[in-house]
């Protein structure tokens, strides 16, 4: 019998899930073993943190279980990484080790609220799952005062994420009929709103959130935070109800392997290969240049995308077939307005060497479409 091989997936996201699929629905159990490992036995597309701080949604109806992968043949462990040892082609958690023939990492980045002095006492981490209720809580509560949404660190995941919060949150408390005591200030640490999706974009997105009152301000790069106030390195402001986005680093074990540099994240191609044969890194654990200046923004679709490439080259490989792909940069990410309706941005980063974006008008029925992105990924996946 000869040896099945064996592709060992790390991270069960939007990159892990997708490759796994992928490799599954062209290769049968006897032509190719899968496994999943990743900490957390649960998967939730990110958009539905913002349901659940508007309460329009539980965590518990926004995830799904990895532990469905098994229906299809996929293993799924839940451990934790310890070790990535590329020399002898061993992945090491903390009750197994696991050799692979082809190893894909898709372990996303991780939040570092440690890295901003006072940001753990003194304010929300909005893309944290486990602060989602309570931020909930303060919103229903708040009567009066100011809001601070603050993005300390570049590059973050899913861009236009925070300047929705700032829009649901506005029509959260324009329902509790209190929107004119509150003020939402917006602090960005980039010149203009979305620097990846250019000025253009930038402009309408800016428009949308003075549109409903919420104040933008750029380049403020934060320093630290104190009891309600912001220390920005040429500024300060006063804030009752801070909600962060934290810098992002790549898993320690990331750099510890040497695929990385200090908390940096992975270089990759649009290939998506490492220097290490077959191993490839997918999604937010990477960095993909477009230009000097610009890289491929950290968003699900964008590792689905990247997952899928790196799945079909494996397959090619394990069928000695010569076809080759190289991810196509292309994907688009739901702005929810607020008022029922969403635009979808949508994004070609490698479109004649420089990317085009462009943001479609605000509908209803682009937010059923947001809904129904959501579904399909669950249940196709899981």
């Amino acid at each position: 019998m000869t040896n099945i091989p064996h592709v060992v997936i790390l991270g069960g996201g939007f990159g892990g899930l997708s490759a796994a699929n992928e490799l599954r629905n062209s290769l049968t159990a006897s032509q190719v073993k899968i496994t999943v490992i990743d900490k957390k036995d649960w998967f939730m597309v990110g958009f539905a943190k913002l349901w659940i701080i508007n309460g329009t949604r539980t965590f518990e109806n926004s995830i799904g279980s990895l532990n469905e992968l098994v229906k299809k043949e996929i293993n799924f462990i839940k451990d934790e990484i310890l070790t990535i040892d590329l020399q002898n082609k061993n992945v090491i958690t903390t009750s197994k080790n696991f050799s692979y023939d082809f190893l894909i990492i898709s372990m996303g980045a991780v939040l570092a609220p440690q890295k901003i002095p006072g940001l753990i006492e003194n304010g929300f981490n909005l893309y944290d799952h486990n602060h989602l209720s309570e931020i909930h809580d303060r919103l229903e509560s708040i009567e009066s005062g100011k809001i601070a949404i603050s993005i300390m660190g570049m590059p973050y995941k899913c861009p236009p994420a925070p300047f929705e919060a700032s829009l649901l949150i506005d029509a959260m408390l324009r329902k509790r009929g209190i929107r004119d005591s509150v003020q939402i200030d917006f602090y960005s640490p980039a010149p203009i709103t979305l620097p990846a999706a250019g000025p253009e974009v930038s402009k309408q997105i800016l428009d949308l959130v003075n549109s409903e009152k919420i104040t933008f301000h750029n380049s403020c790069k934060i320093k630290s935070v104190e009891s309600k106030k912001l220390i920005f390195e040429n500024s300060e402001a006063d804030f009752d109800l801070l909600l962060a986005v934290p810098p992002h680093i790549a898993p320690k074990v990331i750099y510890d392997s040497g695929l990385a540099k200090e908390s940096g994240f992975i270089p990759i191609n649009r290939d998506c290969k490492t220097p290490f044969e077959n191993v490839f890194a997918v999604g937010d654990v990477t960095i993909l240049s477009v230009t000097e200046t610009l890289t491929v923004p950290k968003a699900g679709v964008f590792a689905e995308g990247e997952g899928i490439i790196v799945a079909k080259n494996i397959i090619s490989k394990i069928q000695s077939k010569e076809e080759f792909e190289l991810f196509d940069g292309k994907g688009g990410c739901f702005i929810e307005s607020g008022r029922d309706t969403a635009s979808v941005l949508e994004v070609d980063m490698f479109s004649n060497s420089k990317p085009l974006t462009k943001l479609t008008e605000s509908t209803s029925d682009n937010l059923s479409k947001k809904l129904e992105f959501e579904k399909e990924r669950l249940s196709k996946w899981l």
